[in-house]
């Protein structure tokens, strides 16, 4: 790997204020972000991300590129909740195993906003088509790990709320707002757009690093419990997206040629919904234990991915 890239990374202020947050809860110190301010950023992270990308995807034709680059996106979102539940059940039950590999087939969004400002780092402008990929994929994941529960629990209770949890994860709030933020950036004429450009650019990236410094401090919260839980959930939380991650980063070249889209569908590959999933799976599995499968996305994959993961899938496409 290329070593001067993942110095660049690890030298990154959004990452180094993930750090700090870590760094801030093993000292027991008091700081801490309001939880309506991490809202509030988060949902504007999302609405910049979506605004954005339509803006670019306005200047796009749809292709036969983008068509079969949108089926392989829901292709991954299907298949990583296959391969992983039946490893996961090994070790784990099968409602633990299914919140899992939903978490895991799904996406996070703040890893893909993360992402993008790594690749304007490298120079490199996001296609706005891969915005709306990024938000189709997360809702097939949430089903495949719902229909895996129902096929090997031996009780019916998971049926009840399936029709529920399939609405809520289509109408989810993350996913509501970053495809009505692309339509409207789709919608919107350049000069309109020059005029809220301050707002969706230039304040971007020191929103991006409070943020992370907020997920930093949730994350070392969350660390010392999913330890205690054993050495399984750590490893796989740390190996298993390494894994999606470089796969995806060869097996998207028979879709696309384009670094960044390429780099996008990896990082994809290889985060952890920690947002939407928790979300749907307290609905419809709720003897999941969602002290294994959120910590294991946000407080383990997360930052295995803004660290190590980011440098390593860009040096394998690049």
């Amino acid at each position: 790997m290329n070593f001067d890239l993942l110095i660049e990374n690890l030298t990154n202020p959004a990452l180094l204020f993930f750090i700090l947050g870590i760094v801030a809860v093993y000292l027991k110190s008091d700081l801490e972000i309001p939880s309506n301010t991490s809202k509030f950023i988060s949902l504007y992270l999302l609405f910049a991300i979506g605004f954005k990308g339509g803006q670019e995807l306005s200047h796009e034709e749809f292709t036969t590129e983008i068509a079969t680059s949108m089926a392989f996106g829901i292709f991954i979102a299907l298949a990583i909740p296959v391969y992983t539940f039946f490893i996961l059940k090994r070790k784990l039950s099968i409602y633990d195993s299914g919140a899992i590999a939903a978490a895991y087939g799904s996406v996070s969004a703040v890893t893909f906003v993360t992402a993008v400002s790594y690749l304007e780092m490298q120079q490199i402008t996001l296609q706005g088509h891969m915005v709306a990929i990024m938000a189709l994929m997360e809702s097939p994941a949430i089903i495949a790990g719902l229909i895996l529960i129902s096929l090997f629990d031996k009780e019916n209770d998971t049926q009840i709320k399936k029709r529920t949890v399939i609405k809520h994860s289509l109408t989810n709030g993350s996913v509501l707002l970053i495809l009505g933020s692309l339509m409207i950036g789709f919608l919107t004429s350049a000069k309109q757009a020059e005029g809220i450009k301050p707002f969706t650019n230039d304040i971007f990236k020191g929103f991006l690093a409070i943020f992370l410094l907020d997920m930093g401090i949730v994350s070392g919260r969350k660390l010392g419990a999913l330890i205690a839980k054993g050495w399984f959930p750590f490893v796989f939380g740390i190996i298993i997206p390494l894994i999606n991650g470089s796969v995806i980063a060869y097996l998207s070249a028979m879709v696309t040629h384009d670094v960044s889209n390429r780099f996008i569908f990896a990082v994809l590959a290889a985060s952890a919904s920690y947002i939407a999933v928790p979300a749907a799976m307290k609905i419809a599995a709720p003897k999941a234990n969602p002290g294994l499968y959120l910590p294991m996305a946000l407080g383990v994959t997360f930052p295995v991915n803004i660290t190590i993961g980011f440098p390593l899938y860009f040096y394998l496409i690049a």
